[in-house]
């Protein structure tokens, strides 16, 4: 690597240096990642993992992927870039996990105008602590240089990942009838998606200075409150998996409760939700106010404060919440399942 140079290159906007320096920074925080599950490190042309099948006498792969979207923005504007990777991260796991999967490995993609080592060390170090927080390994990825497609100081970041879970324990829907109950897990905030209808609000693109403006009902400025990482919830639903039967999981994310919960229920079934009872924070009213969003598009983008739902029978509600409070995941009732079709806020 020592004797890799083009100069030609470099005169294109492209430093391949700069890469191999993002490389080594990168290499403390990917590290944190790996299990003995992992074979070689960095630097090859794809990552290894041996799966261990042991329980598994029927594996499933399940593969996710996403992207952090327009957030990238209010990175960008506080130039903080060592949380988005978190969310990366947690867009891709809390999907699979809607399957009853176990996240084993992640790969991130990372596409800049200019390759700042630091910055893209950065990036990798949030990645990393999505993958300790999920419990899987970060066995690669790859950074694109890509001047004058990108402007020098902007950068996306996606990734995928990959899941196995036994055939048998699939989730399946197929006992889901009236009555069961839906578990509300809160998130951190927005998450990662609106972002561009959060933008509007704000006007962040013509004066981003807003972002510095402390909310007394935040507790923090207002690009801190947008900026706080995707909670990322594989373990403690993993939990509730192990000892209960979960009939049902919903990762709320764009589309809000509108178009997320309905993707877990059964044909026949609609979640009946009063909204007084989803305990929504201030960071969402403050939107709301700010942009005269009505009630309706607010719980059709957002995730309103649940970041992901469980359906279970009614006896197995409070011991899921239960479950979810000891493995250091706050959860409360939600709403009921009833005779009809999507979500009923009422």
């Amino acid at each position: 690597m020592e004797k890799s140079h083009s100069a030609s290159y470099a005169a294109a906007g492209v430093d391949i240096t700069a890469g191999y320096k993002a490389v080594e920074l990168m290499q403390q925080y990917v590290s944190r990642t790996m299990n003995r599950h992992c074979i070689g490190g960095l630097g090859g042309f794809g990552g290894l993992f041996e799966l261990d099948c042991t329980n598994m006498p029927h594996p499933v792969l399940i593969a996710g992927t996403d992207g952090v979207g327009t957030k990238l923005r209010i990175a960008h504007f506080m130039d903080k870039h060592d949380t988005v990777g978190i969310d990366c991260v947690a867009m891709c796991v809390n999907d699979v996990i809607c399957a009853g999967a176990k996240p084993l490995v992640f790969l991130d993609y990372i596409a800049c105008g200019k390759n700042v080592p630091e910055q893209i060390a950065a990036l990798v170090k949030g990645v990393a602590e999505g993958c300790v927080q999920a419990g899987c390994a970060l066995v690669g990825g790859e950074t694109a240089e890509m001047p004058g497609f990108y402007p020098e100081d902007e950068y996306d970041l996606a990734g995928f990942t990959v899941g196995a879970v036994d055939k048998s324990k699939i989730l399946d829907n197929a006992t889901m009838q009236t009555g069961d109950v839906l578990v509300a897990l809160p998130s951190s905030g927005v998450h990662s998606n609106g972002f561009s209808l959060v933008r509007k609000i704000f006007d962040l693109e013509n004066d981003p200075t807003i972002l510095n403006k402390t909310y007394p009902e935040l507790g923090c400025t207002l690009g801190e409150a947008l900026l706080a990482p995707t909670k990322i919830y594989v373990k403690p639903v993993l939990a509730v998996m192990e000892q209960l039967t979960v009939k049902g999981v919903s990762h709320i994310t764009g589309g809000g409760f509108y178009e997320n919960i309905p993707r877990s229920l059964k044909k026949g079934c609609a979640a009946r939700i009063a909204k007084a009872d989803v305990r929504t924070p201030a960071l969402f009213d403050v939107m709301a106010q700010a942009g005269g969003i009505p009630e309706r598009d607010m719980f059709n983008t957002f995730n309103m404060g649940v970041g992901m739902v469980l359906t279970l029978a009614a006896e197995d509600a409070d011991k899921a919440i239960a479950i979810l409070q000891e493995n250091g995941q706050d959860a409360y009732r939600l709403g009921t399942i009833v005779p009809g079709e999507g979500v009923e806020l009422v």
